[in-house]
């Protein structure tokens, strides 16, 4: 009378197996956090996953691997491991692997190991090439300049007497 199928098994249902399976898989292992294209968020951003931008960011964007899609603006400083993109970022830019695909903006100073810039990317800014881009390293003092033989310098004489009105 009643036969058994797939379908009719004990268990959890599809969507309890997905919930169940992503809450015991470690957090490197879940996809993409994905920033849709009708979002606007402004502070700073921080996963130590990937990250897909298709949104509007204003703050700091901190990630493993950064994707800013087509539609992606981004007006902040970025770090990551590997930086791809294809919308624009106004801000420094510091990954060890950053490519500027075709139809990219950026403006701002990158700091790289690796750097692909596609025909039709834009760029306005510096590039520096170092072996480990995320490191930050502190701006050196400047050195105090030595006057130029030859020139005057002002000296200051002690003066006695009263001030003020006598």
């Amino acid at each position: 009378m009643f036969t058994k199928t797939k379908s009719d098994t004990p268990g959890f249902s599809p969507a309890q197996d997905a919930v169940r399976s992503a809450s015991s898989k470690p957090a490197s292992r879940v996809g993409a956090s994905i920033i849709c294209s009708d979002m606007h968020i402004t502070g700073s951003i921080s996963s130590q996953g990937a990250l897909q931008i298709d949104g509007k960011i204003d703050g700091d964007v901190t990630a493993g691997d950064v994707t800013i899609g087509s539609t992606g603006m981004v007006t902040g400083e970025i770090k990551a491991e590997t930086l791809r993109v294809k919308g624009s970022v106004k801000g420094s830019i510091r990954a060890r692997k950053v490519e500027l695909e075709t139809g990219a903006t950026v403006e701002g100073d990158i700091i790289h190991a690796a750097l692909i810039i596609q025909p039709d990317a834009s760029f306005e800014g510096k590039v520096k090439r170092e072996d480990n881009p995320l490191v930050d390293t502190a701006p050196k003092a400047a050195a105090p300049a030595a006057p130029a033989s030859g020139s005057i310098m002002p000296t200051a004489t002690p003066t006695t007497g009263h001030t003020g009105n006598a």
